[in-house]
């Protein structure tokens, strides 16, 4: 008796069931728990995707702002939207960022062996409009800010039939063309960048002036006949210092211009069409810089 009581033969057996019961339940629950990470992550692109939309309508329609995250959150199936899941803030300026919170339920599978029968997961995103202080295809043609429509009674006046003069600008050898790549460029740099923008993010400050005046290159003209009916993107400068390959344009903001015709010849000239709000590629400030508003603005998901 006291042989079969000390005997331990089929313990290993009990340990090894139990053993194997918990290694199954951990299996199981982590099949659930990746499951609700994977929806959390598709709440999360649900959220960012849907404050970026509605910060399209930022700062001048909070409304709108809303009613486009909205229903971009509910066609894109990534959750729904609770009870005040939409709210405004103030960052910069008044309701400049749209803050959008998505909720979704979803159920579990192996994890209802221990009662638990689903899992909420949340997502938050906001998003920001703001005036960039760095922005991607610019055009070479610079805007003198004392434009009328720019700087005049109630302005920047958008939407509104304007000319832009093309020629020289009070200092000898500018044009009012700018060298956007701080090196020397032909017609063909020119035209590219008229035509397409400048490939890459260019901040404030000072410029060179692309001495002397080609708007007669095929390039040029050729260029400025594709962007017909389209936005340009183009600097805005306040002093023009210096003269010839030295002169220099102190850049302080950008604007949206709608070409609609445009008569360049030698070293004169002129651009038609109106100013225009744009939601333009560009760069925030993690800080409020009070950059001048020519209602030029980029949006980006912030904290």
């Amino acid at each position: 008796m006291t042989a079969r009581l000390r005997n331990e033969s089929g313990q290993a057996v009990l340990m090894t069931v139990l053993f194997l019961a918990v290694l199954i339940g951990v299996a199981a629950m982590s099949v659930d728990v990746g499951s609700w990470y994977r929806q959390q992550r598709q709440a999360q692109a649900t959220a960012d995707a849907a404050a970026l939309a509605g910060a399209q309508a930022l700062p001048a329609d909070p409304t709108q702002a809303q009613v486009l995250a909205a229903q971009y959150a509910a066609s894109n199936g990534g959750g729904v939207l609770p009870t005040g899941g939409i709210t405004l803030r103030s960052d910069f300026e008044p309701n400049d960022t749209v803050v959008v919170k998505v909720s979704k339920d979803v159920p579990s599978f192996f994890a209802n062996l221990f009662a638990i029968d689903h899992a909420t997961v949340t997502a938050t995103a906001a998003a920001r409009a703001g005036v960039p202080n760095q922005v991607d295809g610019v055009a070479p043609i610079v805007v003198n800010k004392l434009h009328p429509l720019l700087s005049g009674p109630g302005c920047p006046c958008f939407n509104v039939p304007t000319t832009l003069p093309l020629g020289k600008d009070g200092a000898p050898g500018a044009f009012g063309l700018v060298d956007l790549n701080g090196g020397s460029n032909g017609n063909g740099d020119l035209a590219t960048w008229i035509d397409t923008g400048y490939d890459g993010f260019l901040g404030l400050g000072d410029y060179q002036s692309n001495p002397g005046a080609q708007f007669n290159s095929n390039g040029v003209q050729s260029a400025l006949s594709d962007r017909l009916g389209t936005e340009l993107l183009f600097p805005v400068y306040d002093t023009l210092s210096g003269g010839g390959a030295n002169a220099e344009y102190d850049v302080i903001g950008w604007v949206g211009f709608h070409l609609t015709s445009f008569d360049a010849q030698g070293n004169s000239g002129d651009l038609s069409g109106w100013f225009t709000k744009v939601i333009w590629n560009g760069l925030q400030s993690s800080t409020n810089q009070h950059l001048p508003d020519f209602g030029v603005y980029s949006v980006e998901l912030v904290n």
